[in-house]
């Protein structure tokens, strides 16, 4: 069943991101986006937009939100906890308040994604080290670590935002605060592609203990799986995965909280099965809430994140509220 249920998920990505290719403010008919696809060297505006504009947001919007929710099910899984999601690590914060003091700074809009992985992936450094007790994490630390670091930096934000006022930098900043994949091409997603691939080796090899993890940290000990040295590969894994995210889309909220739930309600407890369905359910979420973002309002967009907040919180309240937890339990 769990087999199936991820072939079938597989059949809706691709419909998806078919879709992706044909939404926007210049409708194409499906069979002008497959037959540019067929002929990338075909003159014509089809094979523009969708090489140029269409093809590179919805292949960034898969690597994002499969990023996101593969890091939300391995963060879950390791702290046992459902209403954990990769933001935990603090590196929406980190990367949040570098682009806005650089922002501040006047800073050239280029610099943005990679100075928001850079500055992500410090941030989770440092969570990392006020977590560690012993040779591995103390999951109280972490979580008590992540959600202070990430509202004193928020608080920066905020004064950044304030210093700003109306210009277009304090534009810029609430655009990449709200997410979206506007503006977004080949070169961000070959900047960002080899972080997230590596993130998803690295969960992927430990999936083996990460399913032996759910008996307890004791009996997985006595069954041979080295908890200190799973807790740091996984984190590092997330990290890599939500940073690459951060870079490619901004700041997108409740996909990577949402999309492990959605799988686990598909393909069981099973994290053989769950990773993959959260990656496939992650990409899923993110190309049809961009596809919206850039109809909705056409030829204005709406915010990425805050479309998939109005669907995410009462997806997720439906979802956790009717035994959503029952995996850690």
């Amino acid at each position: 069943m769990r087999w199936s249920a991820l072939a079938l998920l597989a059949a809706a990505l691709a419909l998806c991101a078919l879709a992706g290719l044909v939404a926007g403010g210049v409708a194409l008919a499906p069979g002008d986006v497959v037959n540019a696809l067929l002929h990338p060297r075909a003159a014509g505006d089809a094979g523009t937009i969708v090489w140029t504009l269409r093809l590179p947001r919805v292949a960034i919007g898969l690597v994002a939100g499969a990023s996101l929710s593969l890091a939300g099910a391995l963060m879950q899984s390791l702290l046992r906890n459902p209403l954990v999601d990769p933001y935990l690590t603090g590196v929406s914060a980190g990367a949040g308040a570098a682009i806005a003091i650089a922002a501040v700074a006047g800073v050239a809009p280029a610099a943005v994604p990679p100075l928001g992985f850079a500055s992500g992936l410090g941030t989770a450094i440092v969570v990392a080290v006020l977590a560690r007790s012993g040779s591995g994490l103390s999951r109280e630390r972490l979580i008590l670590a992540g959600v202070s670091l990430s509202a004193l930096l928020a608080a920066i934000v905020t004064v950044a935002l304030l210093a700003l006022s109306r210009d277009l930098a304090s534009q810029m900043l609430l655009s990449w605060l709200a997410g979206s994949l506007a503006g977004r091409g080949w070169s961000d997603l070959a900047a960002a592609a080899p972080e997230a691939l590596a993130g998803a080796l690295l969960g992927l090899l430990a999936v083996p203990a990460l399913n032996v993890l759910r008996v307890g940290e004791r009996r997985a000990q006595a069954l041979g799986v080295d908890v200190a040295r799973l807790q740091w590969l996984l984190l590092v894994a997330a990290t890599l995965l939500t940073s690459a995210a951060v870079a490619l889309a901004g700041l997108v909220g409740f996909v990577g909280l949402i999309g492990p739930h959605l799988a686990r309600r598909l393909v069981g407890a099973d994290l053989r099965a769950v990773v993959p369905a959260s990656a496939l359910t992650g990409a899923i979420l993110v190309i049809l809430a961009d596809a919206l973002a850039r109809t909705l309002a056409s030829p204005a967009e709406v915010p990425l994140g805050v479309l998939l907040a109005f669907v995410g919180v009462p997806t997720f309240l439906v979802l956790y509220l009717g035994g959503g937890a029952r995996a850690f339990s």
